[in-house]
This record gives C-alpha cells, sequence and structure tokens, in this order.
C-alpha cells in the first residue's frame, strides 16, 4: 500500500500543471537547496577547528551545546513561516477499502523526510562524526546526536500542532528575541544555562529515551488529531466561520479611498497568504540587525541603503508586488463596479505610503549604530515613497497570475512571474547603485540627498505619473479579467 501512495505521489508531482509551467523556478529552488546542504555540511565538517581556533579555551561541543536553544527555536519559527503541512490528495482514496489508518501513518511519516528535517543533519551528522574521530566517547556523541535528530523530528510533529496559533508564533519570537537581548548585554549567561542540559546529555546517553518518548508522544498527538478528520462527510461539509468585524472607522477620514483601503485591512487580516506577509514586516524591521552589528559591513555605506530600502519597504514590496493579484479571485466584479480606476490604485499608494513612514518612524533606534544609519533610513524612505511605489504600481500591470488567498505566503511562489523577479532590479540595486556611485566620486551627505530627491521629485509628480499608471491599467484591465480567470 505504502508504495502505491509514493507511485501516486510521484505521478502527482510531475504531472502537475505548475511542474510544467515552471520549470525554472524548480531550478532555483534545487540550487537554493543544494547551496545550504553545502554550507551546512561544509560547516558541520569544518566545525570543530573553527569553533577550536575561535575559542581556544573550551570544548566545540560545549559551544555548540551552549547555542542549541537559539537554533531550535529559530528552527520552529523557520517552519512556522516556512513549512506547509503535509497534505495528500486523500478524497478519492476515502471510497475506496483503504485503511484510513495507513493513509494517516503514510502523511505523518512523510513529513518527517522533508527538507526541514534532512538540512540540518548536514551538519550535526558530520559535526559528530569529527568528535568521534577526535577522541571523544563514541556512545556520548551518539547519544548527543539522536537526541538532536528526535528533537528535529519533535519540532517538525509540534510546528503542525501549534501551525495555526499566532500567539504561540508571537511568543517564540519574543523568546528568541529576549533571549539574544539577555546574552548580548550579559545579563544571564542563558545559552551556558540550556547548554548544560546538552552536556548531560554527552555524558549520560541513556536520556536520549527521554526525547524518543517526546517524539512518540507528538506523533501520537498529531495522528489521533488527522485521524478524526478522516472522513468524506468532513471533507464535503460546508464549513462555516464567524468572522470577527474590526472597527475600521478611522479609515472614513480619507474620504473615497475609504472603502478600498477597509477592503485591503479586512483581506489582509482574513487571509493566510496575506496574513502570512503582515508578519513579515518583522522580519524587515530587524533586518538591520544582521549588518549593522557585524564590523564586515562598518566600511559598506552602500549596504545600509540596501537595509534601509528593504526596512521600510518591507510591506511595500510584500503587498504591492501583486497588485492587482491579491483581488484576482473577485477582480471580474470589482471591474464592473463604478468607480473610478485611478482611486482604487490612489488607495493602494496610501497604504503602502502610510506603511513606509510607520516603519521609518520604528526603526529610529538604528540610530544606536550611528547618525549616518539614520540619515540613510530617511533617505530610503522619501525614495521608497517618491519612487518605489510608482514601480511597483507600474509593475502591476505585468501581473497576469490569480493568487489564492487560503494558501502561506512562505515558500508559496504562486501568482509569481518574471515581473516579480526582475522588478527587484529597480527597487533595490538602482538605489544602491546610485548612493554607491555618488559616495564614491563626492561624498556620503551628497548620496543622501541625490536619494532623497528623487523621492521628491516623485512626490511632486505623483499625480502625472498615476494618470499614466491608471492608463496602463485601464489598457490592461481585459487581459487581466482573462488571465485571473485561469488557474496557476
Amino acid at each position: 500500500m505504502i508504495s502505491h501512495f509514493l507511485k501516486l505521489e510521484w505521478k502527482q508531482y510531475f504531472r502537475a500543471a505548475n511542474w510544467q509551467k515552471s520549470v525554472f523556478l524548480n531550478i532555483l529552488l534545487v540550487l537554493f537547496a543544494l547551496y545550504f546542504v553545502v554550507s551546512f555540511l561544509i560547516i558541520g565538517v569544518g566545525g570543530y577547528w573553527i569553533l577550536k581556533e575561535m575559542y581556544p579555551e573550551q570544548d566545540p561541543l560545549v559551544v555548540v551545546n551552549a547555542f542549541l536553544l537559539f537554533a531550535i527555536v529559530g528552527d520552529l519559527i523557520f517552519r512556522y513561516l516556512m513549512q506547509k503541512l503535509p497534505v495528500m490528495n486523500i478524497k478519492p482514496m476515502l471510497t475506496l477499502p483503504i485503511p484510513k489508518s495507513k493513509i494517516v501513518h503514510f502523511i505523518l511519516i512523510k513529513s518527517s523526510f522533508s527538507f526541514f528535517n534532512i538540512m540540518s543533519l548536514f551538519f550535526y551528522i558530520p559535526f559528530a562524526v569529527v568528535l568521534i574521530m577526535q577522541g571523544y566517547n563514541v556512545a556520548g556523541v551518539l547519544g548527543w546526536l539522536f537526541t538532536m535528530i528526535f528533537i528535529i523530528q519533535s519540532v517538525n510533529y509540534l510546528n503542525f500542532l501549534i501551525n495555526k496559533n499566532t500567539k504561540i508564533f508571537a511568543g517564540l519570537v519574543t523568546l528568541l528575541i529576549a533571549g539574544y537581548l539577555v546574552n548580548y548585554f550579559n545579563w544571564f549567561n542563558l545559552p551556558g544555562f540550556i547548554g548544560k542540559g546538552f552536556d548531560f546529555i554527552y555524558e549520560n546517553p541513556i536520556m536520549v529515551v527521554a526525547f524518543a518518548a517526546l517524539l512518540l508522544f507528538l506523533y501520537s498527538i498529531n495522528y489521533k488529531q488527522l485521524r478524526n478528520e478522516v472522513y468524506l462527510d468532513a471533507i464535503i461539509t460546508e464549513q462555516t466561520k464567524e468572522v470577527n468585524a474590526a472597527d475600521l472607522s478611522f479609515a472614513d477620514k480619507l474620504g473615497d479611498l475609504a472603502p478600498f483601503i477597509k477592503n485591503d485591512l479586512r483581506l489582509m487580516w482574513r487571509n493566510k497568504r496575506t496574513k502570512s506577509g503582515v508578519w513579515m514586516i518583522l522580519v524587515g524591521l530587524l533586518y538591520g540587525l544582521i549588518f549593522y552589528p557585524n564590523p564586515m559591513y562598518k566600511g559598506m555605506e552602500f549596504m545600509y541603503v540596501l537595509v534601509g530600502i528593504f526596512s521600510t519597504g518591507t510591506f511595500l514590496i510584500n503587498f504591492g508586488q501583486f497588485i492587482p493579484a491579491w483581488d484576482s479571485s473577485y477582480y471580474k466584479m470589482l471591474m464592473s463596479q463604478n468607480f473610478k480606476y485611478e482611486r482604487y490604485l490612489e488607495s493602494k499608494f496610501t497604504i503602502m505610503t502610510i506603511s513606509v513612514v510607520a516603519l521609518f518612524v520604528l526603526g529610529i533606534p538604528y540610530v544606536y549604530f550611528g547618525w549616518k544609519v539614520l540619515v540613510v533610513h530617511f533617505a530610503a524612505m522619501i525614495y521608497n515613497v517618491g519612487v518605489n511605489t510608482h514601480v511597483i504600481l507600474f509593475g502591476g500591470t505585468f501581473n497576469r497570475k490569480k493568487i489564492n488567498l487560503d494558501e502561506k505566503a512562505a515558500f508559496n511562489f504562486q501568482g509569481t512571474g518574471a515581473v516579480q523577479w526582475l522588478i527587484g532590479l529597480p527597487l533595490m540595486v538602482l538605489p544602491m547603485a546610485i548612493f554607491g556611485l555618488i559616495n564614491w566620486l563626492v561624498s556620503f551627505e551628497i548620496a543622501c540627498i541625490t536619494l532623497a530627491v528623487l523621492g521628491f521629485i516623485g512626490i511632486a509628480l505623483h499625480k502625472k505619473i498615476m494618470k499614466a499608471i491608471t492608463k496602463k491599467y485601464i489598457t490592461n484591465k481585459y487581459v487581466m479579467i482573462h488571465a485571473f480567470n485561469q488557474e496557476n
């Protein structure tokens, strides 16, 4: 029976329309996966000697154990954003004499072999082999290795249980940030405290049994939950959801833009695809912490522009690049209404502008890393409002792919076409090139002023630019209606 399931999965994957239409995208994903595999493998093989050189007075295994808490919590957050729940087209099978228990077991076991579970093993297994070669206790290393394998699988099944709970996700992000701050300001040696627990596992390999029990416990909970849902009537029964209406009366101050803005706000909060995108704002806001504390980027002032454009324009990029595809499921109905298309686009511009200004204000604490950072962020904010909003809206005239709002945003390339890949050049590369060239030829101050002036010019010409963009949308209106009627 399992072999039949595997054959069906294989045929379903390679016969899907998405595979045939997105060969380039699949090749790109394979290269992306190979990059991570090779990177983890190199770190796993050479990690022992790297840590030995960086911390000559400490045991490399103790150093690794000290940071496993951050690795596990970070892995869970990464899975929450990226990993899809295990699915299988089981509806036709429910009318056949196939034990439902086998279907459920297949779905769960299949998830154990996902890329998210295998990827980190390319670090842990080589690192464990190196430890054994360096004379570490074999039983202790194997106990530590199997503990990590059981933890990875446990995180996999835990993610399926908490996947729809945004409160737990917020708690995980808070825990990760709090742990980083506690360690950064030396308030408490949290990594060392947690690391002692993993050191204890190395010294007492029998403790691996506890983590095996944890894995079986989480597997059984997932099994019971899925087993209770594998019924045909559960699939065909119409599900009703209670919609919590939020008070959006504040938008009425925006006049005839209010109905469109209210519609977008409801769309963002009620649908999985847009809701996942909203959480990405937090990632963009903290993006600077990757670069600014790192001494390697201290002299690369053009990188400040990359961080400034991305951190103030995270929402602009995530939301704007799919205009008007967000409304693709009801675009035909929308176009039959009596309203000015320019006001529809103006509402998108207004939402993006408000988000850019708000993210700049929230990013003001980056001044901690120097006044230059704040100045670049301000220039990037003006550039985003005056230039990138118009670039995004113009790029929307080429969108031809429908979006299913019921799916998550992470690793979901539905609705993604050549436009989304190419639009990054004018959005990110162009301002970096302009700033870097002027900063090299003239000065840092003039480079910032140039970016801001370009933004102010875009703001001054906003009405004329919007008229030209609106004309382009109206020209392509019927082409878009036809394209959005097609399933990707």
